[in-house]
């Protein structure tokens, strides 16, 4: 029987057959594709005709082809939808992708056309675009070891393909740990909790197979819970369960992987020539070095630390109000912080819920996407990975652009927080290649019948990944490795950021917060409260996130410290880390970090974006529409069509015609005048 991973799918815009595919598929479909792609690499090493950018680097960018196309199923299933035999297969994978990206990368026949043709560059008549991708393809070898050998060769393999394994695991204790949690909830223990989480928590409980609700490890529901509970016992004990993941000891524990990553990441830089893995990361992105990002950072840690403190002078008077001595602590602040917000802007989740639909916040991030780029969205019917998943065509003027993938519920089998991937992306190699982008979040699934409502943080969680979205379908490049979201990771998140202003466009909300059983629009008194809390309680939310960033980069800047969680106690120490507040991402679940390279001495990117995403909504205010169309129309033609074809900050000084400083990100996040 033929395996349907490696046959022509005949589905609707070539989207992966998952009602043909089973996980026994993946493995022998791996194993052809990577030796079809040795095949292909080989073909161009061994070629005997001199180097041209077509026999070498056009050649290159296509020879994964097929290895492209199964992994793009295997990794939308892996992540969003895992099972013990998908997680083997994750720790099968790993090390033979990594062994065949070092064969790659030391292949000496291979790199001496890349080098003949870097060196040959400027006579070779080529266009701005293949500039660039010659530069990145030489750049990429270079720093994958392509000039090393011998023992220094060798050591580097097995430090790249050690540290593929180590994501790996990190990532699936991760899932096991939030997937083996949960606190039953009693009839004393649901005091305090509005109806939609009691009926979040039942929903869960479903799942979770007790008959009684719940309380899970999904953020979307444990936060809903630390915000509203009047138990402070259960409160502490959800909150220490949350952040325990990743170090309860056992099988499941991370502490010694990321101690192991960190080692061999400095093993990884000094290799190639570098003091620290942070120097070596951060040579290709915006910000430069890891002085830059400390200076950004530490620019921002000052007033956000101060309007934490103050704040939590008011929450410490409201807990002891309540009859508790003793401090605040962090399983506290959300309970009274959800109060005092009540108490300054008469406004409580409870009665904003139910006008944050999901299905209307789609339909509202789609509208945007309309008004702005005129793209539009119909229902596509379709194979796909999960029940829950949705999928769309997206056509501008009758022409098709992409397909939308949305899969937006929580699950066990589901890893933790919100991501956007293309299991196929835009390229004119071959044809008019058009993109498949999948949005995943987490948000509570709703009981049988009801609708599924948002907080605003999902609201906006939905428009960022939907950013990153847009990103990917209006890519317009000729080349797949520079394609959609292929740029600095300190630039990839202004798209999907600056998304997120949208929605607090009170035109936009006046038409799609409407209420889930009347119908009715949101009134315009609770609109204009529910923007007025706009940043309330923005110091918190920029102290955890600072910390973890400033720790992330401590991390990666110097010697490896042999024990992880003492070097973060001591860069919470430094910075003086109030005592109710914690990192939003602790060592042992700081999957951003740990998961993979991505976000590794990055963590500070959604912060170096946010630089520039407050600052480029205000290219729309300054001319005083949000939805102007000569505004929008250079957004797309600089930032979202161009991929990694031209520098980020390039791109960036094209639309804007300047690159920003931070006082727009205080101001935007109300901390401009913090002390």
């Amino acid at each position: 029987m033929t395996n349907p991973l490696l046959s022509n799918w005949d589905t609707p815009f070539g989207l992966p057959p998952f009602d043909q595919i089973s996980d026994a598929d993946f493995a022998p479909a791996v194993d052809v594709a990577l030796s079809q792609s040795r095949a292909n690499i080989a073909a161009i090493a061994e070629n005997t005709d001199r180097p041209t950018f077509d026999n070498t680097i056009t050649a290159l960018e296509t020879a994964d082809e097929l290895l492209g196309r199964v992994l793009g199923a295997f990794y939308a299933l892996a992540g969003a939808d895992s099972n013990a035999a998908r997680e083997e297969l994750q720790r099968d994978f790993a090390p033979k992708l990594s062994a065949y990206a070092s064969e790659v990368s030391e292949n000496k026949a291979l790199f001496a056309r890349v080098e003949t043709l870097w060196n040959q560059r400027e006579t070779l008549d080529l266009t701005d675009e293949q500039q660039r991708v010659l530069m990145l393809t030489h750049r990429g070898f270079v720093r994958s070891g392509a000039q090393l050998s011998g023992d220094d060769a060798t050591a580097l393999r097995e430090a790249k393909s050690r540290l593929s394994v180590l994501g790996t695991d990190f990532m699936q204790n991760l899932l096991a740990d939030e997937r083996s949690w949960f606190l039953p909830l009693g009839a004393d223990d649901l005091a305090g909790l509005p109806d939609f989480v009691i009926a979040t928590a039942k929903a869960a409980g479903v799942e979770k197979e007790a008959d009684v609700p719940v309380v899970t490890l999904s953020r979307s529901l444990i936060v809903s819970f630390l915000q509203f509970s009047d138990r402070r016992d259960l409160r502490e004990k959800a909150y220490e369960a949350w952040c325990a993941r990743g170090a309860n000891g056992g099988e499941t524990d991370n502490r010694a992987l990321a101690a192991e990553t960190l080692k061999l990441r400095e093993t990884r830089a000094k290799l190639l020539g570098y003091d620290n893995f942070a120097n070596f990361k951060l040579e290709t992105e915006m910000a430069g070095t890891p002085a830059a990002v400390n200076d950004l950072l530490m620019q921002v840690w000052a007033p956000a630390k101060a309007a934490a403190e103050a704040d939590a002078q008011v929450l410490t008077k409201m807990l002891h109000a309540d009859g508790f001595d003793g401090p605040l602590e962090p399983w506290d602040w959300r309970y009274y912080s959800e109060k005092r917000r009540k108490e300054l802007h008469d406004l409580d989740e409870a009665e904003l819920k139910p006008y944050l639909q999901l299905d209307r916040m789609i339909e509202a991030a789609f509208s945007c996407a309309t008004r702005l780029f005129g793209l539009e969205f119909a229902p596509l019917a379709g194979p796909t990975y999960h029940p829950d998943v949705r999928m769309w065509e997206v056509t501008r003027d009758g022409v098709h652009v992409a397909v939308f993938i949305g899969d937006y519920f929580a699950r066990g089998s589901k890893r933790s927080g919100a991501w956007c991937s293309a299991m196929r992306v835009q390229t004119r190699i071959g044809g008019d290649i058009r993109p498949h982008v999948v949005n995943v979040c987490n948000f509570a699934k709703p009981e049988e019948g009801k609708p599924a409502l948002l907080s605003y943080d999902d609201a906006r969680t939905l428009f960022h990944e939907f950013g990153h979205a847009l990103h990917q379908m209006l890519s317009d490049v000729t080349y797949e490795s520079i394609s959609g979201t292929s740029v600095a990771r300190d630039f990839v998140e202004l798209p999907s950021q600056l998304y997120e202003h949208w929605l607090e466009v009170p035109e936009v909300l006046a038409e799609f917060a409407t209420h889930a059983d009347t119908g009715a629009p949101m009134p315009q008194d609770l609109l204009d409260r529910m923007l007025g809390a706009a940043t309330y309680d923005m110091g918190f939310q920029t102290v955890e996130y600072v910390a973890s960033a400033l720790v992330d980069l401590a991390f990666h800047n110097g010697p490896a410290p042999a024990d992880p969680m003492q070097k973060q106690a001591q860069v919470l120490e430094q910075i003086g880390m109030p005592h109710a507040i914690r990192m939003r991402h602790a060592t042992p679940h700081f999957a951003h970090v740990f998961a993979g390279d991505g976000y590794s001495s990055g963590y500070y990117s959604y912060m170096w974006s946010e630089v520039m995403d407050a600052d480029a909504f205000d290219a729309f205010e300054e001319v005083g529409d949000p939805f102007d169309p000569d505004t929008a129309k250079r957004l797309e033609e600089t930032v979202l069509s161009s991929g990694g074809s031209v520098d980020a900050a390039e791109l960036y000084i094209a639309f804007r015609g300047r690159l920003p400083g931070v006082d727009a990100l205080l101001k935007g996040r109300g901390l401009a005048g913090s002390t």
